[in-house]
């Protein structure tokens, strides 16, 4: 059996290998057609009396991003179509569609076969309750092999097994901490956590996940066991009473009961323990759903997932405008707390970067800032005294406008008053290069109110003098 998305083969001890490939993609992710072929795999793996188990890997450098948020789009856009006729066919359409993953991942582990997920990059979202689902799990020890489960930061939860399976695997507390704030692990806190069996090698992963395999791997998930426990103890337990309204006070306080897929990761986590895995998932399920529905998620959705992507391939870049090389940036305010941050990370990159302020000893502080902290980075073993001098070497301050005109771009992070940033941006568009780009760091003020303060006009050098005391 040929597939477009997986490649399968099998060795002389009958273990399978799964190849996870898609085809003119730099990163796999999953869609319909990931779905609808691997559901495919894992009941052709569970009929072969041949398979003694399979190991489930990548064929790129990352395992993957998780599912293409693009296709819950779809879901929900057929889900308002049939609502207008029928709400309850369509919100069993919606229920059915948003849970046929977590579904395949519950036929996998049940498949009466072991399976072992070989994490040989990133894997995150969807991929990553993959990796959940299956009985080993194997991490590169790469530094760039990361797992994790952040759809919350997309106004999200995760809804193939994520919020049911983590908490029968950690300590609740810590899979709270992990649902709620989106974190990530390298394979050595993984391992240390429970998330993951082993850590391996990048060259020898595939070798450690079969051996996993030959040693003996039980195709039986430890919450599909008699007399299983939760690492956390009961929900109603001295350890749950504790935890539980602490947690969920915690959570107000953070999120101010703003995010729909926050409140359902506290909901889900709460009642999914209560229960047998199976009428857990559905919980998840239901969640899930409804979360699909609300606004803040599509707006959540919309602007953090489908616009950025569309906006970090330069979706709205003109055709005719070709890659711009950055050798040089300005910081307006370079002395302030943001504006010396963004020099630092900018020198950091190696970048040469001017900090403009008021005055000279104004300026110097953004200096100073970059100077402590790498001072703590050598403290911490994370840079080097020769580090130290090389990133300051890339930094100069100044309290003068002309020392703009060879900067590729310019960022203004003055004090957030319209006047103030009117004045700095009036006097910087004089003495910027043509090609170059201006950028704000506003976070209150329309950046289309402060686009028309940039315009170049002739003015005087003593009004010249006069404007850079605003800065």
């Amino acid at each position: 059996m040929t597939y477009k998305n997986f490649t399968v083969s099998k060795d002389a001890d009958g273990i399978a290998l799964v190849v996870w490939d898609m085809p003119g993609k730099s990163m796999n992710v999953i869609d319909a057609s990931v779905g609808e072929e691997f559901t495919r795999i894992v009941d052709a793996m569970a009929a072969d009396g041949a398979v003694k188990g399979v190991v489930i890997t990548s064929g790129k450098d990352t395992f993957s991003g998780g599912a293409d948020l693009s296709m819950l789009e779809g879901a929900f856009a057929e889900y308002r179509s049939v609502k207008k006729k029928n709400a309850e066919a369509a919100a069993r359409l919606l229920y059915d569609s948003s849970s046929r993953l977590q579904w395949v991942y519950r036929k996998l582990e049940t498949s009466g076969k072991p399976w072992v997920a070989a994490i040989n990059g990133t894997c995150m979202g969807g991929a990553f309750e993959m990796a959940l689902a299956c009985h080993g799990r194997v991490m590169s020890d790469s530094p760039k092999a990361k797992g994790g489960l952040p759809k919350v930061k997309v106004g999200l939860f995760p809804g193939a097994g994520g919020t049911q399976r983590v908490p029968r695997l950690i300590n609740t507390q810590e899979a709270l901490q992990m649902l709620l704030q989106g974190k990530t692990y390298d394979g050595a806190k993984a391992q240390k956590l429970g998330l993951v069996h082993q850590v391996a090698p990048a060259a020898g992963l595939i070798e450690a996940a079969k051996a996993m395999i030959r040693g003996g791997l039980k195709a039986v998930q430890p919450w599909d066991e008699k007399g299983f426990k939760l690492p956390g103890g009961p929900v109603y337990s001295a350890a749950g009473a504790q935890l539980f309204p602490a947690a969920n006070a915690i959570y107000r306080r953070e999120t101010y009961d703003n995010y729909p897929g926050a409140r359902a990761i506290m909901k889900c986590v709460y009642e999914g323990l209560l229960l047998p895995i199976d009428a857990a998932l559905k919980v998840e399920s239901r969640y899930f759903a409804h979360v699909l529905t609300t606004t803040e998620a599509g707006m959540m959705i919309r602007s953090l997932f489908l616009s950025l992507q569309e906006l970090n391939k330069g979706a709205r870049r003109p055709k005719s405008a070709g890659p711009t090389e950055l050798k040089k940036i300005a910081v307006l305010g370079g002395g302030g707390f943001m504006g010396a941050g963004i020099g630092y990370v900018a020198a950091k990159a190696g970048l040469d970067v001017v900090l403009l302020d008021r005055d000279d000893a104004a300026a110097a502080k953004g200096r100073a800032h970059a100077d402590d902290l790498e001072t703590k980075a050598i403290g911490r073993g994370h840079s080097t005294p020769a580090d130290k001098e090389r990133l300051l070497s890339r930094i100069a301050t100044t309290a003068d406008y002309v020392a703009l005109a060879d900067c590729d771009l310019v960022i203004e992070a003055v004090f957030e008053d319209s006047n103030v940033k009117k004045t700095v941006t009036e006097t910087a568009a004089l003495h910027m290069k043509p090609s170059a780009i201006f950028a704000s760091n506003t976070s209150t003020i329309p950046i289309t109110g402060l686009a028309r303060n940039f315009r170049a006009r002739p003015i005087s050098s003593a009004s010249i003098s006069s404007r850079r005391s605003t800065a």
